[in-house]
């Protein structure tokens, strides 16, 4: 390869040393610089996402902790769990689903369910959650006998936190 080199002319010799000059740089941008420069704005992009999607949620966070949830499991807190089980069985018209309802020892209430759809028994559960701060404690599911689809019977025993 020397010997080739040497026998180029002066010319050629700075043409063939400018290209490799050249060609190195090359390789060096297109195989060093460049991905690592593509990766850290990629990276500094995903930051900044990010940054902006905790900045849109932080006040949702100081509201959920202490807002609407804590003081509408408040307002519930003077009622007792047989009259909260009972209004909010009558507004999401589940009570005539209702086989029975009784208090266990520990601040607690067990009802029982037949033949109650099932959407309208979760979402009913969720109405306990957000404004009474109830909480599934134990349950138990069966299919009803009627070929009902949707429908079940429940047995849920809710307590307070």
């Amino acid at each position: 390869m020397n010997a080739w080199f040497n026998s180029l002319q002066p010319r050629e010799r700075v043409m063939v040393a400018t290209a490799a000059v050249f060609i190195v740089f090359a390789i060096y941008w297109f195989v060093f610089w460049q991905p690592l420069d593509r990766g850290e704005k990629d990276l500094t992009n995903r930051i900044a996402n990010w940054q902006s999607s905790l900045q849109e949620l932080r006040p949702l966070r100081g509201r959920l902790m202490s807002g609407s949830n804590t003081a509408s499991a408040n307002a519930g807190q003077n009622k007792s769990l047989v009259v909260i089980v009972d209004d909010t069985l009558r507004s999401r018209n589940l009570y005539s689903a209702l086989q029975r309802s009784q208090p266990t020892n520990n601040s607690g209430i067990r009802v029982e369910f037949e033949n109650v759809a099932f959407d309208d028994l979760v979402l009913w559960l969720g109405d306990l959650s957000t404004q009474y701060g109830l909480h599934v404690q134990a349950a138990s599911f069966s299919q009803n006998n009627n070929s009902n689809p949707g429908r079940i019977n429940a047995s849920l025993t809710l307590e307070r936190p």
